[in-house]
């Protein structure tokens, strides 16, 4: 049996040691999901996804439990991480998916976020829904940032 190791957060809540911080980042999650033309689940395989980049295991539990909350499948959740090899995903999510992919490993190409990619997103998805889905891929990552800086540990959300 594996030993549980206890994780010490360096701030026990960043964002609520700077309360209008967090009614901001708050305030911008909620308005990124408020376009009906990109389904809540897409927002959240979002979260998750760029969460399993930045190795946020505080985003990573919380998203996957949401997933689950919302009615989603067990075998869409654990194949996330593996998108394109996984029958579990719409073209639209997949083009989702490959933009935030993008979008979150912004140094790791020349050309971070290739037309390819871009445009595959703006086949499924209007001017409006992009912008939803690139401020939600900004606002996942800069959560990111903030927990896995300050050492926030899986659970520690609830």
């Amino acid at each position: 049996m594996a030993t549980i190791q206890t994780i010490e957060p360096r701030i026990p809540n960043i964002a609520g040691t700077v309360p209008e911080a967090l009614q901001a980042m708050l305030a911008l999650g909620k308005e990124a999901m408020r376009n009906r033309d990109v389904p809540r689940t897409t927002h959240m395989l979002v979260h998750l996804r760029a969460s399993q980049i930045n190795g946020c295991s505080f985003c990573v539990e919380m998203h996957s439990r949401e997933l689950r909350e919302a009615g989603d499948s067990q075998e869409r959740i654990a194949t996330v991480a593996a998108w394109r090899e996984s029958p579990y995903f719409s073209d639209a999510e997949r083009a989702a998916l490959a933009l935030a992919e993008a979008a979150t490993r912004l140094a790791d190409r020349p050309d971070p976020v290739p037309d390819r990619v871009w445009n595959e997103a703006a086949r499924h998805y209007d001017e409006e829904a992009l912008a939803s889905l690139v401020l939600t891929i900004a606002a996942i990552n800069a959560w990111n940032r903030l927990n896995v800086t300050t050492r926030q540990p899986a659970g520690s959300w609830q």
